[in-house]
């Protein structure tokens, strides 16, 4: 094991509020450059293209095949059960390398599910949902992120491995795709798959301290920083509707105008506060979808993330945009948490545990 991925002995037994375990920013690049790396030693080693490619498409149809299996048990299960128009299936996509800051929301997932079903709390949702019946919540688990990229293969094709990743649990009616980030590059091959299963544009509504709408940040046309220019591009929303915006560029603020984006700063959410806490999204195409960067919320309420942004949402003004958002939600996110930077108490996880919760309970309504 790589030396600097061991605690050091002065977070062993931390005194102060840090993450016991310490990664250095080169240590993260390295190890999501890792996939790379191998591919580039099978091309000097002159291993033929024809085998590495077979060995990647194998690794690539299990994953698939992981998933939709374990889909389709979730879906028999909760059709066998009856009365449900909606579940929320939880999907993780623990994909962390198109961060351009740091790579720990690649270790989100597993975090949130422990909170989720922490027994701190209760499984019953503000609204009265009951997390404990599947015909409320079910789970089919990870797509293999690290294990796809460590074949080799490029970005290209894992995202295309996400989005029928998200077609599969949307192809078990009627479990509706509940993803957990992961970085917020994986809502582009989330929002495409959606918006191609269900034949259409969706409406979207993103929290967020940022727009993530550069046309590709840092030369990464997959850069989290530019998922929602993708999405723009590709046609897959009708209205994007930005919330909590309280770091954007020139560029952020001109391609929110070039692709008709609704943006609202939080220097003026009193202002807009009523509008948004009664928003009405959906009619007239394939339904709404919500995207959650954890960063929309001032980093008091959640300082687990990879970029602080103060000035931020209360978890209470989120909470009141999504339970009085009137929509059909057909999928949604929640992006961004970086286990590595939370509390030791995992303040940030339980946040984003409650996000999807009540997340949950709106797409089951």
């Amino acid at each position: 094991m790589n030396p600097s991925l061991i605690p050091s002995q002065s977070n062993a037994f931390p005194k102060t509020h840090k993450p016991l375990f310490t990664y250095r920013r080169k240590d993260m690049h390295n190890i999501a450059r890792k996939g790379i790396h191998y591919l580039q030693k099978l091309n000097a080693a002159n291993v033929p293209a024809d085998l590495i490619a077979k060995g990647q498409n194998r690794v690539i149809d299990a994953s698939l095949t992981l998933i939709r299996e374990r889909a389709k048990l979730k879906g028999e299960l909760v059709r066998a059960l009856g009365g449900a128009k909606a579940s929320s299936s939880l999907l993780g996509v623990p994909l962390g390398h198109n961060s351009s800051f740091l790579q720990g929301p690649a270790f989100a997932p597993p975090r949130i599910r422990e909170a989720i079903w922490c027994g701190s709390t209760n499984s019953t949702t503000e609204q009265g949902k009951e997390l404990n019946d599947p015909r409320v919540l079910t789970d089919v688990g990870d797509v293999p992120v690290q294990e796809i990229r460590d074949c080799g293969v490029d970005d290209d094709r894992l995202m295309n491995v996400i989005s029928e990743s998200v077609k599969l649990v949307m192809e078990e009616d009627p479990l509706h795709p509940l993803v957990l980030g992961g970085d917020h590059s994986i809502s582009f091959p989330v929002i495409r798959a959606v918006s191609e299963k269900l034949g259409g544009p969706i409406d979207i509504l993103h929290l967020d301290a940022h727009p993530d709408i550069y046309h590709a940040f840092e030369g990464n046309k997959y850069s989290h920083a530019s998922s929602f220019a993708r999405i723009m591009e590709g046609g897959y929303a009708r209205r994007l509707l930005q919330v909590g915006i309280r770091s954007i560029t020139r560029e952020g603020r001109e391609q929110g105008k070039r692709f008709g984006v609704e943006q609202y700063e939080m220097r003026t959410f009193s202002r807009d506060r009523h509008l948004l806490e009664n928003l009405k999204l959906g009619e007239g195409v394939k339904g709404a979808y919500i995207s959650v960067d954890v960063d929309c919320l001032d980093p008091a309420f959640a300082p687990g993330v990879s970029h602080i942004e103060p000035g931020g949402l209360s978890f209470r003004d989120v909470l009141n945009i999504l339970h009085g958002l009137k929509a059909d939600i057909v999928a949604a996110d929640v992006v961004e948490f970086n286990p590595q930077r939370d509390t030791v108490d995992g303040m940030t996880a339980m946040v984003a545990a409650k996000l999807v919760r009540e997340l949950t309970a709106i797409m089951s309504r």
